[in-house]
């Protein structure tokens, strides 16, 4: 049970060492390719850039992605590559309106959020020139966001330039980061390729109903280029799935195998970016401790998780009755409760929406690692999970800033840092410090401004929806397990994570609404416009605030370290730390928790009805 998820935290540890140092070599541009690439970067070099200018060309760069993206999901219809088959025999038409615009904002943020389901609603051609292109490029964002602060705060002149910091991450790391693991992928079975939807007969004639004419139906099996979008979909933290079910779907994640093997590719980066960090201050010890503690909390989430989903069983399945099941032609049949059945149901735990082709826990361990880490990749339900098991989750995104997305996690933590200098000097009687610069009022205000902004995100929201019709009659459960669906969706998209807990109506899905497989949901539009506003609100200010504080700091002078200097690279400091992030993220978000999970498990069975 616990052998998975020790091993790929174990791997990804061991990895993470030589990558951090080949990532600081590679962003302080040491000893990179010459030739094509060299002459590429010489034309995107524009000159060293201040904050203020390293930050405009982020938001330009995003503002022309946006309109890209937008205009890519719009003439979708008109499109080449656009897939038919017996479902969709006029191919993919277009998104509604209020679904373009949340789409684009989500991958434009690195968020992934899906309010639609891949294989149904996109076209091969959205799929490679709107998602992939798009995972690349905002991937990079929050790497070359982290850059830019680790050169402010070792006192550099510059912040860099975005442009070239970008061109570096891409074409140095994540396209051959990415060729190799698509490679790995393809060879245990990841399909990739631009034929349309497979369709075969079934075994049993009629099974998948009778057409017009009374010929069987054949069964219609998707497929397309999965191969291309899964790397980058882990290796940068990205999340969006080809397929509506994401990694438990057997063609992005074939076995248990792939199953580590995409575990280990969403947490290489964010591992590997603290070491990086210490490398590029040359300061290891300061690396070592945020390390240790980022450490120590995901080991916690994984561990909480994995107990109450793995060795606890689903209580609603323990207290069902028995039931009798009249389908048109067959006898009736009579199913025993879960309890009455041949099986050990308490060895295995909670087994209910989970995709047990890769062991009992993988699905919790999923589920941990991939909040945690700002991903969004899911290979289980997140909405099965036992109710106390999905405070894991829940808590990776409302901390955000363990391990976190690529540089934007690290970040969060550096904030969290400056707040922990802060109140720790108070209580010693000392002028805060931090690299030896001291942090003053404005590196505080900028600090609570990074920190407020994700929380009033969250919580906001939640309780605007969950007092509205647009927040009730869109869950799938009343009570309490329906407040964990709104709490879930609001803390998944402020975080930039992108998983669904899933049991939301949330999809409209073409705009000709005749086209769609099920009915739209009634309260999409409200979903779609009000998570999108929330992922490009807490995408940029928790950048943007950040660039400011580490400009401010760059700027002073270094005091002399003496005996009275409290130093932040000590085990005391990482306590200190530590205690930071758990203080405050229970004074944030601990009540949201008491009304939705909690709540949910000492209430009536199953789950608030």
């Amino acid at each position: 049970m616990w052998l998975l998820p020790v091993s790929i935290v174990g791997l990804t540890v061991l990895l993470s060492v030589p990558v951090g140092r080949l990532l600081a070599r590679i962003m302080d541009g040491d000893r990179l390719p010459a030739g094509p690439f060299a002459w590429i970067e010489r034309r995107l070099d524009t000159g060293p850039q201040s904050w203020k200018q390293y930050a405009a060309g982020l938001i330009l760069f995003n503002a022309v992605i946006f309109v890209f993206g937008y205009l890519v999901l719009a003439a979708q219809p008109a499109a080449p590559l656009n897939q038919t088959d017996s479902v969709f025999p006029d191919g993919k038409g277009m998104l509604s309106p209020t679904t373009i615009f949340n789409t684009a904002a989500s991958f434009l943020t690195n968020t992934n959020l899906q309010h639609y389901s891949g294989e149904q609603h996109l076209s091969y051609f959205t799929q490679l020139v709107f998602i992939v292109a798009n995972m690349f490029v905002a991937a990079g964002v929050g790497f070359c966001a982290l850059t830019a602060v680790v050169r402010g705060l070792r006192g550099d002149s510059h912040m860099g330039n975005f442009y070239v910091d970008m061109w570096r991450l891409t074409a140095y790391v994540f396209v051959p980061a990415s060729l190799v693991m698509g490679v790995a992928l393809m060879a245990a079975g990841t399909p990739m390729t631009l034929e349309p939807s497979a369709e075969i007969q079934t075994v049993q004639a009629g099974v998948m109903g009778v057409g017009t004419n009374g010929t069987p139906k054949p069964q219609v099996i998707a497929r397309g280029p999965v191969a291309a979008i899964e790397p980058i979909k882990q290796l940068g933290t990205n999340g969006g799935g080809f397929f509506g079910a994401n990694s438990a779907h057997p063609y992005e994640n074939p076995n248990a195998w792939t199953n580590v093997l995409e575990c280990v590719g969403l947490l290489i980066f964010p591992f590997a970016l603290v070491v990086m960090f210490g490398v590029m201050l040359k300061q290891p010890r300061q690396s070592a401790v945020i390390y240790a503690v980022m450490l120590t909390l995901l080991s916690a989430m994984i561990g909480w998780t994995v107990y109450q989903d793995s060795f606890v069983p689903n209580p609603a399945f323990e207290s069902q009755a028995d039931r009798t099941i009249v389908a048109g032609g067959a006898p009736e049949k009579t199913i025993p409760a879960l309890g009455k059945l041949p099986i050990d149901s308490k060895g295995l735990g909670n087994t209910e929406g989970k995709e047990l082709r890769f062991g009992p826990s993988a699905g919790p361990t999923f589920a941990a690692l991939t909040t945690a880490i700002s991903c969004g990749a899911v290979n289980c339900m997140h909405d099965s999970l036992n109710p106390l098991a999905g405070i894991g989750p829940l808590i990776g995104m409302q901390l955000n800033c363990v391990f976190g997305g690529k540089g934007v996690g690290l970040v969060n933590m550096l904030v969290y840092l400056i707040i922990g200098v802060f109140l720790a000097g108070l209580m010693v009687g000392r002028t805060p410090e931090y690299l030896g610069k001291k942090i003053e009022a404005r590196e505080m205000k900028l600090a609570m401004l990074a920190l407020l902004v994700h929380p009033i995100m969250v919580l906001g929201p939640t309780g605007l929806f969950a007092a509205m019709s647009w927040g009730r009659e869109a869950t799938n459960n009343p009570g309490a397990h329906g407040f964990s669906e709104i709490l879930y969706e609001f803390s998944s998209a402020s975080a930039n994570n992108g998983s669904g807990f899933e049991g939301l109506a949330d999809t409209f899905g073409f705009n000709d609404a005749s086209r769609n497989l099920s009915t739209p949901a009634t309260h999409a539009a409200a979903w779609d416009l009000s998570t999108g506003m929330v992922m490009l609100v807490s995408r940029f200010v928790p950048i943007i605030a950040p660039l400011a504080l580490a400009a401010s700091l760059a700027r002073k002078r270094r005091t002399p370290f003496t005996t009275g200097t409290m130093r932040t690279d000590t085990p005391t400091f990482g306590f200190v730390l530590l205690g930071t992030v758990l203080l405050l993220g229970a004074l944030l978000f601990l009540p949201a928790l008491a009304l939705g999970p909690i709540a949910d498990h000492l209430g009536p069975i199953p789950f608030g009805r």
